[in-house]
């Protein structure tokens, strides 16, 4: 009996209980006819998910933008070596540890990656003043577009908001980079606004809580505006300004060849439109597998803590990460979040930067509890994996596994840590945009082997 589709067209319950069943019984279909011989992909040569069988990156572009180590050559062999980030030909330790104890430095190594060189005191003060000027949107644009159909998920109400600003850009067609360069400096100014009042309309219309809209001042940076925004009494202390801004330099850039980033420069490639590409990028950036891992990290101790009396006991501990691994833990993934990395092997230099501002800002919380389980978890998850899985590489702590701990310890819902890392990475973003459009004049298509039987 052929199935009728039900003619109503609102997209209301009933439609969506119809498709869901629809799709349901459709799904072994799908999976008859789209499955692959795993083999056929070693017999072709395939490198699956652009990596080769080492899980190294295929090289597919040259970028002079950052810069990620992670192994090096010894006696004519490649070994691992302590992972290392560089922008624009600065090691990102460096870039951090020059400013000031108390100095945000959001604004200075922004101008870095989308220039290429540090800024001069005049050229920082005027384009942070650029980039505050860029801190407000259209009119009515927040009632409109914003609180009008509010999301608890961020990432989708930002995207939706990137997609809608094209409406208000009367040069929506130009692509050149000058263009280019000035919507990319507007995005980075709106895209704290979109973030937070994207999450006060949730918190509102959805959980029926108060409403608050806070303005950006334009005396203070990236950092400390996002805190005063998130906050009814705009109130935070300078330790967690610095931290939140740690965190926002050490999240901005990480190579052409981040899912994310990739993104941008083939979307990029195709001629599309600065709000049309970093609108991609964000749909790619809130996977579980990239920008949202560290929600996942918090997940994995929430459930923990439920399991783990003692976070002291190593042995207790022990026990439950080796039930992690065997998949008879949490979401029975076989994984332990916020451990190991696509590209370093020994450590992710973000992780051994972040955590001295970790510990800082946990003395000042009275979270050393919580920061003794953290760091028992970095001491035997890495031998726990060794143990039990084949590694190419070194297992080491990335920049994940703190990233969600310290955003809990600044009062961040969990709907916004990954909009907090879109808000960093719009910067790396954008650079890579302006250098495709420099460098390159080719779209990007990487080639798919058919392997489809013909049928009569």
């Amino acid at each position: 009996m052929p199935y009728k589709m039900n003619p109503e067209l609102g997209g209301g319950s009933k439609t969506r209980a119809l498709l869901a069943e629809y799709a349901a019984r459709q799904e072994e279909v799908c999976r008859r006819n789209d499955v692959i011989d795993p083999e056929l992909y070693t017999e072709y040569g395939v490198n699956r998910g652009l990596r080769d069988m080492n899980g190294n990156g295929v090289l597919t572009g040259l970028t002079n933008i950052s810069l990620i180590k992670s192994f090096e050559t010894k006696d004519g062999k490649k070994v691992p070596c302590e992972g290392e980030l560089w922008y624009r030909g600065y090691r990102v330790e460096t870039l951090i540890g020059q400013l000031g104890p108390e100095e945000c430095g959001f604004g200075r190594v922004a101008y870095l990656l989308l220039m290429g060189e540090l800024p001069t005191d005049e050229q920082l003060r005027e384009f942070r003043e650029t980039i505050h000027k860029c801190r407000t949107l259209p009119r009515n644009f927040t009632r409109d577009v914003i609180m009008k159909a509010p999301s608890e998920d961020i990432m989708n109400s930002m995207t939706r908001s990137i997609l809608t600003l094209a409406a208000y850009d009367k040069s929506i067609k130009d692509t050149g980079t000058v263009n280019s360069l000035r919507q990319c400096m507007q995005l980075i100014g709106q895209f704290p606004l979109l973030a937070v009042y994207g999450y006060n309309a949730h918190n509102h219309y959805n959980r029926g809580e108060s409403m608050f809209i806070h303005h950006p001042v334009e005396s203070l940076g990236t950092a400390e505006n996002l805190l005063l925004m998130m906050r009814p009494d705009k109130k935070y202390t300078r330790t967690e300004a610095k931290v939140l801004d740690t965190a926002l330099i050490l999240h901005m850039e990480h190579g052409g060849g981040n899912n994310s980033t990739f993104t941008t420069r083939v979307v990029t490639s195709s001629g599309s439109d600065t709000y049309s590409t970093i609108a991609a990028a964000m749909c790619s950036l809130k996977g579980p597998k990239h920008g949202g891992a560290n929600i996942k990290v918090m997940e994995m101790i929430a459930d923990l803590k439920k399991h783990v009396r003692d976070y002291a006991d190593l042995d207790e501990l022990s026990a439950y990460l080796s039930k992690l691994l065997e998949k008879d833990a949490f979401d029975r993934k076989g994984l332990i979040y916020g451990m190991g990395h696509a590209v370093y092997s020994l450590s992710d230099p973000r992780e051994r930067v972040f955590k001295s501002y970790v510990q800082e800002l946990a003395a000042e919380k009275g979270r050393q509890k919580d920061l003794q389980l953290y760091e028992n978890i970095e001491l035997l998850a890495p031998k726990l994996i060794a143990e039990k899985r084949k590694i190419y590489k070194g297992v080491s702590p990335n920049v994940d596994f703190y990233s969600g701990f310290v955003y809990e310890m600044l009062g961040i819902p969990l709907e916004l840590y990954t909009a907090m890392f879109a808000v960093a990475r719009i910067v790396g973003w954008s650079a890579h945009r302006i250098e495709e459009l420099i460098c390159m004049d080719k779209i990007i298509r990487p080639a798919y082997k058919s392997v489809m039987k013909e049928r009569e």
